[in-house]
């Protein structure tokens, strides 16, 4: 990674390639084997059945600001050429006053016109979130969203009866049992969609008309070759009011393609395939790493 995010600088991963083309298959390595059956799902979807037809040819992104200092988040806001951003807060116990620091800082860089919208990945208890969403809220000159402030769907719709800014679902969405208990808990405005996580492009179209959200389609901090399945997914959506959470390629050092999959002046093309990893391009794991990602997979084939 280009800098720590999500708590990791290294991210792992398998690619697959099988009668339609690759697949990467990377769940978190913190994940269980349970947890990783729907990314298997979603790898084995692209390497062997494709995805559906797209209704759009491109789709629009917002750049990814880590917890970096102010300076650093204007510079990553204005070289991206994008209109929204995404900040990311809450990375540490009392991170409030240089969450709301580097919140202005993306406004001053997007200017009015431009959309901020702030993920605290669930590291919020239910008072907490109130307070940093309005102290954020007020610093951005208004939030498009906040996703995610609290761990848990009751927790989520305590906050959304207390706050202005509209609610983003992500971990309560593609963590959960059921789905679509956030929106019937009236816990959420939007919904973030990972292909990943839910078992594939099709899955997740069916959890976006299921649970009849407005949906922002997100990576999972794959590789381009995975980033292209959340492509297709957000391609492929009946409708998309929001621009997606797919810039994420410029958070890696390195990629397995020749051409990676990054926005330009804040858009993404979309490919009707995963592009092919190439050796010159790709990135050799270890062999004891190459063989615990070899082992997990047969694990978690066998409970598919």
């Amino acid at each position: 990674m280009t800098t720590r995010f999500r708590g990791i600088t290294t991210r792992e991963g398998m690619l697959i390639e099988g009668a339609a083309g690759w697949g990467e298959f990377c769940p978190f390595t913190e994940y269980d084997d349970t947890e990783s059956v729907p990314w298997l799902a979603a790898a084995v979807e692209a390497a062997e059945q494709g995805w559906p037809e797209p209704v759009r040819d491109r789709v629009p992104v917002n750049c990814i600001v880590p917890a970096v200092d102010p300076e650093h988040a204007q510079r990553l806001v204005r070289a991206s050429g994008c209109t929204t951003a995404k900040v990311k807060v809450a990375d540490a116990p009392g991170s409030l006053p240089a969450d709301r620091e580097r919140v202005a800082a993306v406004r001053d860089a997007l200017g009015p016109a431009g959309f901020v919208r702030v993920d605290a990945n669930a590291r919020w208890g239910i008072d907490e979130a109130v307070t940093a969403i309005q102290a954020l809220d007020r610093a951005a000159g208004g939030l498009q969203y906040v996703e995610q402030p609290c761990p848990s769907i009751e927790e989520l719709a305590a906050v959304r009866r207390r706050v202005d800014v509209p609610i983003a679902a992500d971990e309560s969405i593609r963590r959960a049992e059921d789905p679509l208990r956030v929106a019937v808990a009236g816990a959420a405005d939007i919904a973030i969609l990972k292909c990943a996580p839910l078992g594939g492009v099709r899955r997740a179209l069916a959890v976006a008309e299921a649970c009849g959200l407005p949906c922002v389609v997100s990576s999972a901090l794959q590789t381009s070759v995975g980033l292209a399945a959340e492509l297709a997914l957000a391609a492929a959506l009946p409708q998309l009011d929001f621009a997606c959470g797919l810039g994420t390629g410029a958070l890696l050092t390195a990629d397995v393609v020749d051409a990676p999959l990054v926005p330009v002046d804040g858009w993404l093309a979309v490919p009707r395939r995963a592009p092919e990893p190439t050796h010159r391009a790709a990135v050799a794991a270890a062999a004891d790493r190459a063989a615990w990602w070899q082992a997990r997979r047969d694990r978690v084939a066998a409970l598919r």
